[in-house]
């Protein structure tokens, strides 16, 4: 991934189709950072002990069965949703570590039998995560942009209680499906996993009290995610808060600098991710995203309003596949789409609800789409191929619910 990105960044510049500088310019975006942040800290997780701690206690309260572990990872995400503003911090950089721990408890790692539970639980985890940010204003970073344009263009207020209304039934119906769902797309190997419940109280107990190194690493996760759930108290940037975290380990020297140097998949992910979203922004700045709206304006001509909110729905969620980043989507498209929809006489608070939900939900499509599915896919356990596959039968899975239950609900309370 990183070399095709690094060819296709120096392709770009010799042609001159892009100038060098805007080349990097990926580089310096903050959710990049923020990623790379995230890598860092789950790698301290794993070090420090307290990630196999969690995972042990995860396992011995609901550690009987894998549904039951998966539906650990969906309440930790809808219990942290609306407090964490970044789907990026709340899922790569709380969850996932905890994830892989859970995994290597079961003895389940990208190299030894990833199929044993560790595929389920990335699939779950990552999947939930998309969930939980459609389903709150504060769930991901980006959506306030929706939000922004929403008022700017149709002159709606889709404020925090707003949105979490119209979210909240398809919102729970579908975390509720999804470790079922993905247990019939990727099932685990482990059927019964008592056994591993056992044992994680036994391993548990040997554990015996809290080392130096957990004790400050949790102090560290309290304070990521105080500072990241009041964020509007003291205006501190979500990167910013991640790096703080990232310092304290090392000022406090419960992580090595030679360790974080040696973190590759976060080295390695800063290359290609950076490239993906100056490509990503490109897009916008030469015109790209403008032909494409205007060439949907001219298909839409003459169709149901009705229709038009649906159709438009479905093209601004599968042209996720040429983004790499949620807010490059949404920056570059949710303003164009929702003057479209105005201009056809679509229901207004469909058309709004509809591109708020799938600003998140779209990420489902790839394994490059947003910070933690980024996370979630470079843990290894799952192959490309598996995740492509895997992701358009969950982009299916939320069509149903979203389009179906959902639009049933918004005729409930009055939306069209």
């Amino acid at each position: 991934m990183g070399v095709m990105v690094l060819l296709a960044l120096v392709f770009l510049s010799i042609s001159q189709t892009i100038t060098i500088k805007e080349a990097l310019s990926g580089y310096g975006d903050t959710t990049v950072w923020l990623v790379v942040s995230a890598f860092l800290i789950a790698g301290a997780v794993s070090r420090t002990g307290l990630g196999t701690r969690i995972a042990l206690i995860l396992v011995s309260l609901m550690g009987k069965t894998s549904v039951g572990l998966a539906y650990s990872l969906c309440g930790a995400e809808l219990i942290l949703g609306p407090v964490v503003p970044s789907n990026t911090a709340r899922g790569g950089g709380i969850l996932a570590p905890i994830m892989q721990s859970l995994a290597n408890a079961m003895g389940s790692t990208p190299d030894k039998e990833p199929k044993k539970i560790g595929e389920y639980l990335t699939l779950v985890g990552a999947h939930a995560n998309l969930i939980t940010a459609a389903m709150f204003l504060t769930g991901m970073a980006a959506n306030p942009l929706v939000a922004k344009a929403a008022k700017d263009v149709m002159n709606v207020d889709f404020d925090w209680a707003t949105w979490a209304l119209g979210a909240i039934v398809p919102g729970l119906a579908g975390l509720a499906l999804l470790p079922w769902f993905i247990k019939w797309l990727a099932p685990p190997q482990i059927k019964d996993t008592t056994p591993a419940y056992e044992k994680a109280k036994k391993d548990l107990t040997a554990m015996g009290g809290w080392s130096r190194g957990e004790k400050i690493m949790g102090l560290v996760f309290v304070l990521l995610i105080a500072l990241w759930s009041t964020k509007a108290l003291h205006g501190l940037h979500t990167t910013l808060v991640a790096w703080i975290g990232v310092c304290v380990l090392l000022v406090s020297n419960t992580e090595k600098w030679s360790d974080m140097v040696g973190n590759s998949k976060a080295w390695d992910t800063l290359i290609w991710l950076g490239g993906l979203l100056t490509m990503a922004n490109m897009l916008k700045t030469y015109g790209f995203i403008a032909w494409f709206a205007s060439n949907i304006g001219t298909m839409i001509k003459g169709i149901d309003g009705m229709a038009v909110a649906i159709v438009l729905a479905l093209i601004y969620f599968y042209s996720m596949y040429m983004f790499s980043m949620l807010t490059a989507h949404i920056t570059a498209m949710v303003a164009a789409f929702l003057a479209l929809s105005l201009g056809a006489g679509a229901p207004i608070m469909l058309s709004v609800a509809l591109l708020a939900y799938f600003s998140n939900l779209c990420a489902c499509t790839t394994y490059y789409s947003t910070g933690p599915v980024v996370i979630y896919y470079g843990l290894g356990y799952v192959e490309s191929k598996k995740w492509f596959t895997t992701g358009f039968m969950i982009s299916l899975f939320h069509m149903v619910i979203w389009l179906g239950l959902g639009s049933l609900w918004w005729k409930v309370i009055g939306w069209w």
